[in-house]
């Protein structure tokens, strides 16, 4: 057996193109995003080009983005309910991965692994006390993406590789960000600084300098994406609405600057990378909180997602501002994720940037908004059947370079 996967894993590695698919299905819980990606090689195996050959994507019922989001919270989680959205959620994997090989014309046999990211239920980055074997405690963090690779395996019958963050922690790093060495390779620019701003449900900042492809890029959750807006419309509108299309709401209401200010005074903003967040600060109770102060202090519903929209862009701001100019000469800002589709939001950013920095979406630059980490992890998946590794430990905070994934044959 060990001979046979040498084998193929030695003709995958001799080959000088190859196809991947990669799936996401990020923290803002709207749907899977499946991208078949072709990677060229160079004769002694390193990537040449990246390439998209075809994107599809499948919407989160409401009732699966209901039960995903009680998985997200102490207070609701079940393990049963989690034991059957692992394997449930695979089953939705594969209703992508069939979408957009039949958009392609592509034969699963021409597809060599599927990349799958899997849906992040919880990111503990901050150690926490553990017993120990022997007795005592240990410190001990950890992440959690559910999404059996296995279940996809047997639905589609392509090889999978899943798990990418694990490994990264067990040596010592945040699991996250995992993006930035394919930021480099896909907006990378010999005579312009850039950062790629990804605005999911979290955001997370990737500094690629000008000349760049590995050497001096870094990068970091920036705070909250499109999480807490999207929260706000949910609860707001008795999930009759998932998200402010376009902004229109943002921008017919007012930001209070005060409360904006409050919530601006976070720890996490003030924290040095490397450094991580997710759902587990920004999801259901800083939304209730936040709902709370708006009725206290008489805001609207769109004055409180105008509210919450700034704290998007000014968090991104203030961490350009705090991290990133005093250490690299950028550019361009260039953002992917859904939050490039919020005009407001893009407004609001682009008004707290310095005027020598242009704004750009991943689109502008041949790349739809959002494909940008669907192709990261067909990329980290390429890196791992080639047996290099595929974080970067300046970004990441990992004692070492690791391979990242499982891989179901």
């Amino acid at each position: 057996m060990n001979d046979d996967i040498n084998a193929r894993l030695d003709g995958y590695r001799a080959r000088r193109e190859h196809f991947l698919v990669g799936i996401m299905s990020g923290t803002s819980m709207d749907g899977v995003d499946a991208v078949l990606t072709k990677i060229e090689t160079s004769p002694e195996g390193a990537v040449e080009s990246v390439g998209m050959v075809g994107q599809a994507s499948v919407d989160y019922s409401s009732e699966l983005k209901a039960a995903l989001l009680a998985l997200c919270s102490p207070e609701t989680a079940r393990v049963d309910d989690l034991t059957y959205a692992h394997f449930g959620l695979s089953e939705w994997y594969a209703a992508a991965v069939e979408k957009l090989l039949a958009a392609t014309g592509f034969a699963a046999r021409a597809v060599d692994a599927l990349c799958l990211h899997g849906q992040t239920v919880w990111h503990a980055p901050v150690p926490r006390a553990f017993p120990a074997p022997g007795g005592g405690t240990m410190p001990v963090k950890g992440t959690l993406q559910i999404g059996s690779g296995a279940t996809l395996r047997e639905r589609v019958s392509i090889p999978v590789i899943f798990d990418f963050r694990s490994r990264d922690m067990a040596a010592g790093g945040e699991g996250a960000p995992l993006a930035p060495y394919v930021d480099a390779l896909l907006f990378g620019s010999p005579e312009r600084g850039r950062v790629v701003q990804n605005i999911g449900g979290i955001g997370n900042a990737t500094v690629v300098p000008a000349g760049s492809r590995r050497e001096g890029i870094f990068a970091f959750d920036t705070g909250p994406g499109n999480m807490v807006m999207d929260e706000l419309v949910r609860r707001q509108t008795s999930g009759a609405e998932h998200y402010d299309a376009g902004g229109a709401r943002a921008h017919r209401g007012a930001v209070h600057e005060a409360l904006l200010a409050e919530l601006m005074d976070d720890p996490y903003y003030k924290k040095a990378p490397p450094k991580s967040t997710g759902r587990e600060l920004y999801s259901g109770g800083f939304v209730a909180r936040l709902i709370d102060e708006g009725r206290r202090r008489g805001l609207s519903f769109d004055d409180l997602v105008a509210t919450a929209t700034a704290l998007t862009a000014e968090s991104i701001a203030g961490a350009y501002r705090d991290f990133i100019y005093p250490a690299a000469a950028i550019d361009d800002v260039v953002v992917g994720g859904g939050g490039a589709l919020n005009g407001c939001l893009m407004d609001m950013l682009r008004a707290r940037l310095p005027r020598n920095v242009t704004l750009l979406t991943t689109a502008d630059l041949g790349v739809p908004e959002q494909a940008r980490e669907a192709i990261a992890f067909a990329v980290l998946g390429h890196e791992a059947l080639m047996g290099r590794p595929g974080n970067l430990p300046a970004v990441t905070g990992a004692a070492k370079d690791v391979i990242l994934g499982n891989l179901t044959l």
